[in-house]
């Protein structure tokens, strides 16, 4: 990966033109580099990202429109248009819009890691199970759901 290129990334772009649909959800990357990497987000109502954990990432959810019903650690928040959402690295967090109107957000995890990779494996899989199964190979780990 190279370092990152001085410029802009207008609104309505994706940096390298790469944007990926990852189960229902459509992300844009905005910024990527070894340190950190951005994507734009645009949750649908009814889909939402389950419970799962970056040991060696950082995460960040800059909320733009709408809102994220968010499990973390084991406790239920909620974040609205404005919000910053952090998820320190080990955190078990889960991102949900259960609205009905589309939610959209900023993403940045630091460092990057293999995630831009992940996305590229998992862009337009459609099987729930084979994206846990390739996210764990990128150091994304899914928690098993509730009893």
């Amino acid at each position: 990966m190279i370092e990152m290129p001085a410029g802009i990334t207008a609104a309505e772009d994706a940096f390298d033109d790469t944007v990926w649909e990852i189960l229902g959800q459509t992300y844009s990357l905005k910024q990527v580099s070894p340190d950190s990497m951005a994507w734009h987000a645009k949750f649908p109502p009814g889909t939402f990202v389950p419970p799962h954990v970056h040991p060696t990432q950082d995460e960040f959810v800059y909320v733009l429109s709408g809102r994220y019903d968010l499990w973390l650690d084991g406790k239920e928040f909620v974040a609205n248009a404005g919000d910053l959402v952090r998820m320190p690295k080990g955190l078990a967090h889960g991102i949900f819009n259960k609205s009905d109107a589309d939610a959209t957000s900023l993403f940045w995890v630091a460092p990057t890691r293999s995630l831009k990779e992940l996305f590229e494996r998992i862009h337009n899989v459609p099987d729930p199970a084979e994206v846990v199964r390739i996210a764990a190979e990128h150091e994304v780990d899914f928690l098993p759901p509730p009893a």
